[in-house]
């Protein structure tokens, strides 16, 4: 396997898998306007030879594809996988003790080396200004680092088999940092980092961060990995590289000596700065909030260094390639973290954490004489409650006794759900609680609220193929189109206050009273700014939908009420408009989009990328 990050990209230069961009770019909005038109057609992984104003070449789309994700790591993909299943059914290598001798073989590369103390690091010590200034998106608040290995210790047991490499966005500019003293971390607490930095504070003492960025693709993908408790993320990425992962220590830093570029630096307790606004991956701007700084203590870059980088905004984009590839290799992790649970589907398009589809089973109670969901809802809160699934806002759970349903098929689960649920029965709410930070739909950065639609028996309804004439006549909506089987998408005018949302759904309400038999096989009913562009497309409705609505304030029903604290509707209504506290949409710049069009004529690098 690779050594170094060049040695990774000249491979797949030999195998038809890269490009050079010759021409110089400006890493101000032009580099990823590239990364991302490249990107949507599926191309080649991007090494761009002349950055502006930086002597450094970068490189992005590495992952862009799963196919080429495959092939990076085809050597060592299958003895991670054996790994896996050994952490999760340790009899398994007792039971076939030759099958899985290629596990324990690939296991000898776990063990991170620490090199000889006179062994050379990284050749030159740089200043932050001299890294590739990377600005993404035009709102962004400066230039960010979008694959960094950020790797801590724990105070209380040092060492590097108790650290936490993981990734989390830098800001390298702009806003109140000093230039070339500060840069902005954005992480939670609740991640290893800030576990690591709650017990560096209450000993009094600074958090050493070391960021790593390049090196070996294992270490990229060792930072995003959901590894099993007790995994550490260096042994997980020696595994991976097929080499055990290299480091020695300078200052009471960390370094790796197979990184491009290492950044280090402290972090001290309560200092914080604005960080943000950041083009995120939910496809909006997170806005400008409080994170900590990192004090730069030095930065540090091999010869020859490659800066590598990704560009995330609206799903799908490069890290859904990384999403697939875990899945991958993972397989039945969280099946068998979480009892009952047969399958999690985190939807890319609709910003990964706002939507979970799970198939669960259901076998608290055979004698029953109806069907309802009752393990089901034991599995959701564990779902809700495990990892970066609490991150969740909406699960969909279901339960299949002749395993057909599959929640990697989205719309055939939409389908048997929606023909089965109960709609005064089973939906259930979790109101003033966390979401993820990244999702401006709630009530404010990290509060909103989650609802759980379970549903498990027979058919109860035949869902509508047609959009019902009833909608045709509405006053005040309009544009009402067939999303799939018993979803509509209607259009109303723009959101303005919850005051009036409510006087909107009365006068739905209104229109649709004793209406019961026109749209009993509507389940769903969602408002949107526009219609026809939110039914257009399957990724188009599930990305509105699900990351413009706050559960508990914009889910509403036709023929709604509360009985014993229980809510209950004939017909579930979604206000999917977007709201007044929400954050902006990412957009392209037709500027920027204009002044990169020379590299995809015919004396451009780009030349032969087929566009759509």
């Amino acid at each position: 396997m690779y050594k170094s990050l060049e040695e990774c990209l000249n491979d797949l230069e030999r195998h038809g898998h890269l490009v050079r961009v010759k021409e110089e770019v400006d890493p101000y909005l032009e580099m990823a306007a590239i990364h991302l038109r490249v990107h949507e057609v599926g191309g080649p992984a991007l090494l761009f030879e002349h950055v502006k104003g930086c002597n450094y070449r970068a490189a992005s789309n590495i992952f862009g594809t799963l196919e080429r994700s495959q092939f990076i790591f085809r050597n060592t993909f299958k003895t991670i996988q054996k790994l896996i299943r050994l952490k999760n059914n340790p009899a398994a290598a007792l039971k076939q003790p030759f099958k899985n001798a290629g596990a324990a073989w690939g296991a000898l590369h776990a063990l991170p080396l620490r090199n000889p103390i006179n062994k050379p690091v990284l050749q030159n010590e740089i200043s932050i200004h001299q890294l590739p200034q990377i600005h993404h998106w035009k709102m962004d608040g400066g230039a960010f680092v979008t694959l960094p290995q950020v790797y801590t210790e724990d105070v209380e047991k040092r060492g590097i088999m108790n650290a936490n490499l993981g990734m989390y966005r830098i800001q390298l500019s702009g806003n109140e940092y000093i230039p070339d003293k500060e840069v902005g971390l954005h992480y939670q607490l609740h991640r290893g980092i800030g576990v690591h930095q709650t017990k560096a504070n209450k000993k009094g003492e600074p958090l050493k961060v070391s960021v790593f960025a390049g090196g070996p693709p294992a270490h990229t993908l060792a930072a995003v990995m959901p590894l099993p408790e007790g995994l550490s993320e260096m042994t997980f990425a020696g595994v991976l590289a097929a080499r055990r992962f290299s480091y020695v220590y300078r200052d009471g830093y960390c370094i790796s000596t197979d990184a491009d570029f290492v950044i280090t630096g402290e972090v001290h307790a309560g200092d914080n700065k604005p960080e943000g606004p950041f083009g995120d991956h939910l496809g909006y701007y997170s806005l400008q909030h409080p994170f900590p700084v990192m004090r730069v203590h030095k930065v540090y870059a091999r010869n020859g260094a490659i800066w590598p980088f990704t560009v995330v905004g609206r799903p799908p984009q490069e890290d859904t390639s990384f999403g697939q590839l875990i899945h991958d290799m993972t397989g039945d992790a969280i099946p068998n973290e979480i009892p009952g649970v047969k399958e999690v589907h985190a939807v890319d398009a609709a910003g990964v954490h706002p939507l979970l589809l799970a198939v669960g089973s259901e076998r608290y109670t055979p004698y029953a004489p109806a069907k309802q969901p009752a393990e089901l809802l034991t599995i959701a809160n564990h779902i809700l409650g495990t990892g970066q699934l609490s991150l969740a806002k909406f699960l969909f759970i279901t339960a299949d006794d002749t395993n057909r349903i599959h929640a990697h098929d989205i719309k055939a689960f939409f389908e048997y759900v929606l023909s089965r649920i109960d709609l005064s029965r089973d939906i259930h709410f979790y109101t003033n609680t966390t979401i993820d930070t990244l999702d401006y739909s709630g009530t404010g950065l990290n509060s909103g609220s989650k609802v759980v639609f379970a549903a498990y028996g027979d058919i109860k309804r035949q869902l509508a193929t047609e959009v019902p004439t009833i909608f045709n006549d509405l006053q005040q909506f309009y544009n009402a189109t067939l999303v799939m089987r018993g979803i509509i998408c209607i259009q109303l005018k723009p959101f303005t206050t919850y005051q009036n949302q409510e006087k909107e759904i009365e006068l739905l309400n209104e229109q649709l009273k004793n209406k019961e038999e026109a749209i009993k096989n509507l389940p769903v009913i969602v408002l949107c700014d526009d219609a026809l562009f939110a039914a257009a497309t399957l990724n188009n409705f599930l990305w509105i939908t699900f990351t413009r609505c706050n559960p508990s304030h914009d889910i509403h029903g036709i023929n709604s009420f509360i009985k014993n604290k229980h809510w209950g509707c004939s017909n579930v209504v979604i206000d999917a408009r977007i709201k007044p506290h929400h954050a902006p949409p990412v957009e392209k710049d037709a500027a920027i989009e204009s002044k990169i069009d020379r590299l995809f004529k015919k004396s451009g690098s780009l030349y032969n990328i087929k566009m759509k």
